[in-house]
């Protein structure tokens, strides 16, 4: 047996290894990390055959597919990690659209050195988040790139589900007079990630609130059928996301700010930080839009949902021809929450 073959058949040392050039070489290391990483965590019909494509049976309904890239810094932090979080944020992607999702595919660059071990615990912590959410990783790719020309791995990760004729989520279905729902807290995710950046210490520790949204999604569609508008306030937070509905759906939004569900520790964080909880990143929540008539049957079946226990009605769109976000501010005044201006919390997805 050849020296190469040999180096082959030795077990890759997750433990103590580290990621080189030969692991994105497309040669026999590659195929081994393949095969003893990616495949084994992953595993599934369709990533067993092996092929450079997933062959998937085709369901019925519209199909829906959404891409994000990930590069969360640091890589693990309170609450979850760029693993998991890859696959719940292409997950919340499809199902926002009312969607059910069904398959991933995942793209990783890696950085040369990056250790294995690290490696192994965000393959591991992906499979687990996509056995919870139910969909199958079913094809992927993986890339390596010089010490100093990454910062350790950044994820890609490709959704597919199906939404059912009928139903008809879009953010440009906002009309005025509809309700504006939030289904919890803001801002956990942000402060998570920028506590732990900071080396900050809280009485209470406040963890990333990153979850699949599909199950709550689920029940919002069965409860509400004509549900207007789904989004996932990610990076920007409520206001951005807000503003971009209003924007898509050329209304303008009004909310009350004492409605808005924010944890005290959060609430202080943001404070200490001199950040705004509108403006932070959620991860395991979303806003939704309907009827004033369905209002308090969606809010009621939100709340039946684990995901859902602290959903609160925090506005409603209103008629505005320069499609402007306000809030009713806790003293009785107006403010106007516009656009986010630059990046207020960078590589925080």
């Amino acid at each position: 047996m050849s020296p190469a073959r040999q180096d082959y058949v030795r077990p890759i040392d997750f433990k103590r290894g580290l990621v080189d050039m030969s692991h994105g070489s497309g040669g026999r290391a590659m195929a081994q990390l393949v095969e003893e990483l990616f495949l084994r965590a992953f595993d599934n019909p369709w990533l067993r055959e092996m092929n450079d494509q997933a062959r998937v049976p085709a369901p019925g309904g519209r199909l829906v597919v959404a891409t994000d890239s990930h590069v969360v810094s640091p890589l693990f932090f309170p609450g979850g990690d760029i693993g998991s979080l890859s696959v719940h944020g292409t997950v919340n992607d499809v199902a926002m659209a009312g969607a059910r999702p069904l398959y991933l595919s995942c793209g990783f660059i890696l950085e040369e050195g990056f250790p294995l071990a690290d490696l192994k615990r965000i393959v591991e912590s992906m499979a687990a988040a996509a056995t919870e959410a139910d969909v199958s990783i079913v094809t992927g790719d993986t890339k390596v790139v010089e010490k100093g020309k990454g910062d350790g791995v950044f994820i890609n990760t490709t959704g597919v589900g199906v939404v059912a004729e009928g139903v008809e989520v879009s953010g440009d279905r906002a009309r005025p007079g509809d309700a504006i729902l939030v289904s919890g807290t803001m801002g956990d995710h942000g402060v998570a990630i920028m506590s732990l950046r900071e080396n900050l210490g809280f009485e209470t520790a406040i963890c990333s609130d990153t979850a699949a949204l599909h199950t709550l999604v689920a029940a919002i569609v069965d409860a509400v059928p004509a549900v207007h508008c789904l989004r996932d306030p990610t990076r920007g937070g409520l206001a951005t996301t807000l503003n971009e509905i209003a924007r898509q759906s050329r209304r303008g939004m009004r909310l009350r700010e004492p409605a808005i569900p924010v944890r005290p520790e959060v609430a202080a964080a943001c404070e200490f930080l001199g950040l705004d909880p509108l403006y932070v990143a959620n991860e395991g929540k979303l806003v939704a839009i309907c009827a004033r008539e369905d209002a308090e049957r969606l809010l009621a079946a939100m709340r039946a949902h684990p995901q859902g226990r602290d959903a609160a009605i925090v506005g409603e769109v209103v008629e505005d021809a320069h499609h402007f976000v306000q809030m009713q501010t806790a003293l009785g005044g107006s403010r106007m929450v516009d656009w986010l201006a630059g990046e207020q919390l960078p590589r925080i997805c």
